[in-house]
């Protein structure tokens, strides 16, 4: 069974975790953003200490690799780097977008569409804009990551070829600027389990990032979320 650290600083809330393939073991959470850079190397003592393992015992680490808080990528990204590379550990990456399209995969219109759907994947920017990604219902990529204005025409131009769920702290802004046949909307954020999911098939694939070069998603060069 492999052990998994994990390391998710992209957003509001901060989670560092433990897993044994598909089982979370232990799990804590940040929830102010301006303190996720001392939070995480505590955090990650303690999830260790309540599993009873050393560090020395995980088989990889995973990271969310944006896109979200400009400098909360920079703090987890940094920490799992020094862990990987300091163990001689695999490093995973995954998309803050691809968790949402994960998650997406449990809302009754996923299941009742199939093959049909699509999901839009969107991080609040700010304004008008998110950070976006749209997948078919196997969660490849149909839009690559990038930063949109959203509106109305965009939406509709996707929903010509079939329904379409809006999933992440962005889908309210969609919400609010329509409504249309086969448009739905999940307005929560990823789960572990998306989580662990997606780490557990790139472990599978040994898909891993390269320590020395990877770098977060940004997508824009300065973004902050509002934490009011």
């Amino acid at each position: 069974m492999a052990t998994f650290l994990y390391i998710d600083t992209a957003g509001d809330r901060a989670a560092i975790a433990i897993s044994k393939n598909t089982q979370l073991m232990s799990i804590e959470y940040n929830e102010v953003s301006t303190t996720h850079a001392s939070f995480v190397q505590v955090a990650i003592q303690s999830v260790l200490e309540k599993c009873g393992i050393s560090i020395r015992n995980i088989d990889a680490v995973a990271v969310t690799l944006g896109p979200g808080s400009y400098t909360g990528l920079r703090v987890g990204l940094a920490s799992a780097k020094g862990i990987a590379y300091a163990l001689e550990k695999p490093l995973i990456g995954i998309s803050t977008l691809a968790l949402l399209a994960k998650e997406a995969t449990t809302h009754p219109a996923f299941l009742e569409h199939k093959n049909l759907i699509q999901v839009f994947s969107m991080i609040d920017a700010k304004r008008m804009e998110v950070f976006g990604a749209i997948y078919s219902a196997q969660l490849t990529t149909i839009l690559p990551e990038q930063a949109i204005v959203l509106d109305a025409p965009f939406i509709l131009s996707f929903l010509q070829n079939g329904p379409l769920i809006c999933v992440g702290n962005g889908a309210t802004k969609t919400k609010n600027m329509l409504t249309a046949e086969h448009l739905y909307f999940m307005e929560s954020t990823y789960t572990m389990n998306s989580f662990i999911q997606l780490v557990l098939s790139k472990w599978e694939n040994q898909d891993f990032e390269d320590v020395a070069y990877s770098k977060p998603a940004y997508l824009k060069e300065f973004y902050q979320p509002n934490t009011k």
